[in-house]
């Protein structure tokens, strides 16, 4: 609740971030992810992507010109994939934006062709795409939650949704240098997903011809985890076993989720990453994925 600044949204006020998170943690990089564009451009597709101009726009004026550590996301009408690449290109120059953003929920699965002009875009300007949970949710399968809480620990679910979609329609194998970090899904729901496509590739590797590798080999050439919501066992220890067997612990990455409810600090959630990964998740992945500046430590 103190993350509302008076009369506004949380969120929306940068000198409340900065006292709350950048000041308080002494971060020396933030990426914002502005979730307003996840559903739009279905119906109203050159609005939408109006829409998604002035709220880069707005952030670059707002935030990034005045807060050297901050980076962001660019915002794209997913549905609409030819303005959202050319909202790709026209950002595409300013450093400051590090990623486009997608969400794991669309019309039609994010792999499909529709959608391939911006990963295009996205891998022609060397950029990842960060798929937050999100978008058009239609619980395909389940139906309608009733509860939060069944929409809330079904994240890891759309996640591997998305990510399965990306390989087996071919995304991965077309862009083979398109990075996707997955964002706010968790991290657990990865390893078992690798083990059973790579046994169901083993039988039909007719169906996908175009996996010419067990699909485990090309999801760790691409994928990226971030912490928030990370699964958070009784035992540390059976955390440590999950990373191990993703075996990505250099493609996990600090996330705080300010300012949700469920905000991880970054002086106490390390304690829940295998000890000798803390340092990599709290800083030197992401600099690595997104070309910043490490701290010099003495």
């Amino acid at each position: 609740m103190d993350a509302w600044p008076d009369g506004a949204f949380p969120g929306s006020d940068l000198q409340l971030v900065r006292d709350q998170l950048l000041d308080e943690f002494d971060i020396d990089h933030g990426v914002l992810i502005p979730l307003q564009s996840h559903s739009w451009g279905a119906e109203t597709p050159d609005f939408a992507a109006s829409l998604c101009r002035a709220l880069n726009d707005w952030v670059a004026e707002c935030w990034l010109d005045r807060e050297p550590r901050l980076r962001s996301s660019i915002a794209v009408s997913l549905e609409s994939p030819d303005l959202a690449a050319a909202e790709i290109r026209r950002r595409a120059g300013d450093p400051r934006f590090c990623q486009v953003l997608l969400a794991t929920g669309g019309e039609s699965g994010f792999g499909r062709r529709r959608y391939w002009p911006i990963y295009a875009a996205a891998a022609e300007a060397g950029l990842p795409v960060a798929a937050h949970t999100g978008g058009l949710e239609q619980h395909r399968g389940a139906g309608w939650p009733s509860f939060y809480l069944e929409e809330h620990v079904w994240n890891g679910n759309m996640m591997g949704a998305l990510v399965t979609s990306l390989l087996c329609e071919g995304v991965l194998t077309e862009f083979p240098e398109l990075q996707v970090v997955c964002v706010e899904g968790g991290l657990a729901w990865a390893a078992p997903l690798m083990w059973s496509l790579d046994d169901g590739w083993a039988a039909l590797r007719e169906d996908v011809p175009h996996l010419d590798r067990p699909p485990s080999e090309i999801l760790r050439e691409h994928l990226w985890f971030t912490t928030q919501p990370i699964e958070e066992p009784r035992d540390p220890a059976d955390l440590a076993t999950v990373v191990r067997h993703l075996g990505l612990g250099e493609r996990i990455m600090f996330a705080s989720d300010y300012p949700h409810w469920d905000f991880d600090s970054p002086t106490a959630a390390p304690r829940l990453f295998p000890s000798d990964l803390r340092e990599s998740i709290m800083g030197s992945n992401a600099c690595r994925l997104y070309g910043l500046p490490e701290r010099v430590t003495s």
